[in-house]
């Protein structure tokens, strides 16, 4: 095989549509640009106009954050990759596992910012690890296969001081809760409605019969 023998699938690489060459072709004349205005025209770039008014992308409120700024690139290495390089006798189990011999046994191409361990795949050596982080499953296999995982990434430790919205829950008042009744004080049972329209009623009668004995009173001298 020589390069100037090797090419690409067939249909991969299509020829550009030759556009302004007739109306015949379907692309002639205005060469699919419409009729003339600001569209037809080159070096135009109105995507997100909307004739003066606030956009969509600026009308919208703007929620969280990206850390492109601070994110760390790590690579991931499978436990299956690492026993194959030690089966191929390119990386020594005996040692300590790192980024640096990782690079060396041809497992990863560059350090970058550290390696994380994956479970994917079978370890049977013992072998000792020293990456940034590890993941559950990896770590459980590199411990029942008899080895240890070191992480180099910062333990994150709670703030002494609690911050934003903490902050303003840690300055509101804890209300406490009632203290529990004891076992000798019974709860007071529940009224029924059947007792409730009883005593309504009940009520209701003895009103009446005072009503009636207010207005079976004699009257007075001046009476008719």
């Amino acid at each position: 095989m020589k390069l100037n023998a090797i090419s690409d699938n067939p249909g991969a690489r299509r020829k550009r549509f030759k556009i302004g060459r007739g109306i015949g072709s379907g692309k002639g004349k205005t060469g699919g640009r419409g009729g003339k205005g600001q569209t037809a025209r080159s070096g135009v770039r109105i995507k997100g106009f909307e004739g003066g008014q606030m956009p969509i992308h600026r009308r919208l409120p703007k929620r969280g954050f990206r850390n492109t700024m601070f994110q760390l690139k790590l690579n991931e290495v499978n436990l299956g990759d690492v026993q194959a390089a030690i089966d191929a006798k390119r990386l020594d189990a005996n040692a300590t596992v790192d980024a640096e011999a990782l690079v060396k046994a041809g497992v990863l191409r560059r350090v970058r910012d550290g390696v994380r361990l994956l479970g994917s795949g079978e370890l049977k050596a013992k072998v000792n690890f020293s990456v940034y982080g590890v993941s559950k499953s990896a770590a459980a296999a590199v411990e029942k296969a008899g080895g240890s995982v070191k992480t180099l990434a910062p333990v994150k430790e709670a703030p002494a001081e609690p911050k934003g919205k903490n902050a303003l829950a840690a300055l509101k008042p804890k209300t406490e809760k009632p203290a529990p009744k004891a076992d000798d004080e019974a709860p007071k049972p529940k009224v029924t409605k059947a007792e409730k329209a009883e005593k309504a009623e009940k009520l209701e009668q003895a009103d009446r019969a005072a009503r009636s004995k207010k207005s079976e009173k004699p009257q007075g001298k001046g009476g008719a």
